[in-house]
């Protein structure tokens, strides 16, 4: 085609693709196929122009469209058509197109949801025919032997379709994907290492996509063969491109914190503080997306712990750092599959000991980077999620036996808030230890720094709900962990303390008396089968002085829950009751031991006893009754529906939306690498 000369003083413009052209004779209703048989196999050997595409459609009248849309069922069966040949840049020239034309029907669809768009084109009767079509070729070109940039879009096609509405339950091609599923082939590519390092992470996101499609309404084949896959190699390859995404997190903020501290300690270092402070909220928004970009992975493991519980045994597997996958921005080159070689000319050396080994240390050292950013919902809801994914994995027996055992341990780097009234214990910090141990810090580490006017009451019922379940399994177990309680015990009582400090501001907002009752059944755990799993006897000794010396707290709470039981306007009188019942034998432990300390200082003469003192009469002491106090090992085991429904709605949304707006630009990219058979070089001319 010609470029015709335009009127006016700007001379001319660059002439219009004639692949636009074609697309613009299709959508005014004209059929150019007429008189040419070998049109279509030209057509596909043009790159296409997805950004023409969309805007052609996109912009059609509700008029227009109905003209139009024999034509553009025309193009759809085609391009479908078209996926069979063995033409290397027709096929991957055909998976671009649909893209761009699901793509735009989808956009044109949530501006007019008036009527279904896609069975409009496709005809009602034609629509299951041609997407178990499409499904059809796709897993044979996601198994068969093509080239990498074919597999690459077909994968983007799959997610252009998952992602087409943010309600992925109202999404009504996926009936589609669940009638002609697909997920064999995600588990052969998983299984397959040089494949699963290029397309791991579209996979992953797409299962989890898939999993999520009206998981509570019917039944989902994506939920059930989740749930009992026990392929080993495609289990780890699923949680291999969870880690490494973890993992790449934690290495980048452990850069970034040499950096401030190479910037600090620098001569310029006032000068850099007072610019840096202008930028601190452009910073924390930095901050804020890396860990928004991680919600979909998180997303993907906590189904594979929910759902597989031969899952469990994949997450202390330690990765290969040679074999490693890249990260998902890395995946994503069209025109070069490899992972680029980094600048590392002016990078900070970074000392790969404390790097994370395994999905579990990755998620720890996570969690821990995580809980420093709850300023915002985004930040909130990951840290949410993570608590959840800790909850299902501290409920699996096989999970806990690997944390526990003694011979199994790893140093793993928390990070830990800067706060005015505590020192860090270097001594503490990245010890090799069992991962209990570990997972323990990390939850003291939220009990003792999220004390705050606007108090996370969810995160914190999640949090102690963890430590229950641990506690839980190293009682019904006899597991004996060396760990220093006292830690959690201070944690504990801090957590009280602050409750009945705060509570005419929290009581307003939240049920304090529940969180109450769960930290007061902990010690009460403690008390009654603390014989059962502490390691020492002197670890009981400094129970009961922790108790005692801290015994103002709980008067206090006792005092505040004998207030709210003569309230009768009191919403929460059942857990009201129920914490007056749990003090009773923390009570009668403090006033027994406070008695026998006045009694042996008035002998001895003393006003100030020292640590060791103490210790010495609660030994010689022991000579009271305790009430026997039911359920307290006993828990409700984890669900998602009804509670964390709405929770989770929400997070596959956000995941859908951030993959739509992500995926499409690749899309958009020119696939230039494609080698061109010599036997098959065909003119253009008569397009």
């Amino acid at each position: 085609m010609t470029s015709r000369k335009r009127s006016g003083s700007g001379g001319s413009k660059r002439p219009k693709e004639k692949v636009v052209y074609i697309y613009e004779l299709f959508l005014r209703g004209e059929d150019p196929t007429i008189n040419s048989s070998e049109f279509w196999n030209e057509f596909f050997l043009l790159q296409p122009n997805v950004d023409a595409l969309e805007n052609e459609i996109t912009k059609l009248t509700s008029e227009q469209f109905s003209l139009v849309k024999k034509n553009l069922s025309m193009i759809f069966q085609k391009c479908i058509d078209m996926l069979e040949t063995d033409h290397p840049k027709r096929l991957c020239h055909s998976l671009q197109t649909l893209c761009s034309l699901f793509y735009a029907i989808y956009k044109k669809s949530s501006a007019d949801n008036t009527y279904d768009i896609l069975n409009e084109i496709f005809g009602y009767d034609e629509m299951d025919k041609w997407m178990k079509k499409l499904m059809d070729y796709c897993n044979q070109i996601l198994l068969g032997e093509v080239l990498e940039n074919a597999r690459f879009m077909c994968l983007k096609l799959l997610l252009v379709l998952v992602t087409g509405t943010d309600n992925v339950s109202q999404n009504v091609l996926l009936e589609h994907l669940m009638m002609n599923t697909l997920f064999d082939s995600f588990v052969r590519l998983l299984s397959d290492p040089t494949l699963r390092t290029q397309h791991g992470h579209d996979i992953v996101i797409l299962l989890t996509i898939l999993v999520n499609y009206r998981k509570h309404e019917a039944t989902n084949p994506y939920v059930v063969q989740l749930s009992i896959l026990a392929d080993e190699l495609a289990l780890n390859g699923y949680g291999q491109m969870i880690s490494q995404s973890l993992i790449d997190f934690c290495r980048q903020y452990m850069q970034s914190l040499k950096l401030n501290n190479a910037q600090t300690s620098s001569w310029f270092s006032s000068l850099s503080n007072i610019v840096g402070n202008m930028f601190v909220s452009d910073e924390g928004c930095e901050r804020v997306q890396q860990i928004k970009a991680n919600n979909g992975l998180l997303m993907a493991l906590y189904e594979a712990v929910h759902l597989n519980r031969n899952f469990i045994t994949t997450l202390a597997h330690t990765q290969a750092e040679s074999s490693a996958p890249p990260s998902p921005s890395n995946t994503l080159n069209l025109t070069n599959l490899t992972q680029p070689v980094p600048d590392l000319a002016n990078a900070p050396i970074i000392d790969m000991t404390q790097c994370p080994t395994n999905l579990l240390v990755a998620l720890f050292q996570y969690c821990s980077i995580v809980m420093q950013d709850n300023k915002n919902e985004s930040s909130v809801a990951n840290l949410k999620l993570c608590f959840l994914i800790l909850t299902c994995i501290s409920e699996d027996q096989y999970a806990n036996s690997m944390m526990h055992d003694s011979n199994l341990t790893f140093k793993v780097i928390l990070h830990r808030a800067q706060m005015r009234h505590r020192k860090l214990n270097i001594d503490r910090v990245g010890r090799s230890q069992p991962l209990a141990a570990t997972l323990l810090d990390l939850l003291v580490e939220f009990i003792v720094s999220h004390l705050m006017k606007k108090f996370p009451m969810e995160l914190y019922l999640l949090c102690i709900g963890v430590v229950h379940r641990i506690l839980c399994y190293q009682k019904r177990c006899r597991v004996r962990l060396n760990y220093p309680w006292k830690e959690l015990w201070s944690a504990l009582i801090g957590l009280l303390r602050f409750l009945v400090n705060q509570e005419q501001a929290l009581i307003k907002k939240c049920n304090i008396f529940h969180l109450s009752l769960q930290v007061v059944n902990i010690f009460n755990l403690f008390i009654t089968y603390g014989d059962t799993f502490l390691a020492t006897t002197n670890s009981y000794d400094e129970l009961y002085y922790e108790l005692n010396r801290e015994e103002k707290v709980f008067t206090e709470l006792h005092a505040m829950v004998l207030r709210y039981t003569t309230m009768s306007d009191c919403e929460y009188k059942d857990d009201v009751i129920k914490l007056l019942n749990a003090l009773v034998n923390i009570l009668a432990i403090v006033k027994h031991f406070q008695n026998k300390i006045k009694e042996w200082l008035a002998e001895q003469g003393l006003s100030t006893p020292t640590e060791e003192q103490i210790l010495d009469v609660v030994r010689k002491n022991y000579d009271l009754t305790l009430k026997l106090q039911d359920s307290l090992d006993h828990y409700d085991r984890y669900a998602e529906a009804p509670r964390h429904t709405n929770f989770f709605k929400n997070m596959v949304r956000d995941m859908v939306s951030d993959t739509r707006k992500n995926i499409y630009g690749y899309v958009k990219e020119a696939i230039s690498s494609i080698p061109e058979p010599d036997a098959m070089v065909t003119s253009t001319s008569s397009l």
